[in-house]
């Protein structure tokens, strides 16, 4: 019995892992980009208090519209998006992370990551591979939590959203989870 769990858990795994592979080679272009992108940030902004009027003092922010995050045990994340600065896009961004431990489920969800000192936006170009908790320290703020924004925009330099999750995940955090730059096809 034991051996036909553990072939289960096993089979479940890599149906999760081969979800998020063919998610990630599903390569988007620009334009699916900067739709997906202006949707996500029309809906943060109507959907999330405060978040417009905290983008509104971010030097830049990094905008990721689906990250999809699945895990039994081990588990990992994927998403693509775009970094604006000024209301334009600086370029294309892919976030990754993996995760060993207490998991189980699926979920998506969309990040807007505000930097909110001119350093903050200038650490993060100046990477070539930025790490959240390890490069930069982030306070994340779920969509159900009320956060006093003056009193975070006061304090942490790098601000997250995370918004709109569906499916059932175990945990809402962006620990561990590796940015790099992206290259549309």
């Amino acid at each position: 019995m034991m051996k036909v769990r553990m072939r289960t858990t096993l089979a479940a795994v890599a149906l999760l892992f081969a979800g998020l592979v063919a998610h990630r080679a599903e390569a988007a272009t620009a334009a699916e980009i900067e739709t997906q992108v202006n949707a996500a940030l029309k809906r943060c902004y109507a959907e999330v208090t405060g978040c417009k009027e905290l983008a509104n003092r971010a030097k830049g922010m990094l905008v990721f519209p689906e990250v999809t995050k699945a895990g039994v045990g081990i588990g990992g994340s994927y998403g693509v998006g775009a970094l604006r600065v000024g209301g334009k896009t600086h370029g294309y961004y892919q976030t990754t992370s993996a995760s060993i431990g207490l998991q189980l489920g699926a979920e998506k969800h969309s990040e807007v990551i505000l930097f909110l000192t001119e350093q903050a936006l200038s650490d993060f170009r100046a990477s070539s591979g930025w790490e959240v908790g390890g490069d930069a320290g982030v306070a994340v703020i779920d969509q159900g939590a009320s956060k006093d924004i003056d009193t975070l925009s006061g304090k942490e330099p790098v601000v997250a959203y995370i918004f709109g999750e569906k499916g059932l995940m175990g945990s809402l955090s962006l620990e561990g989870s590796k940015i790099e730059a992206y290259e549309p096809k």
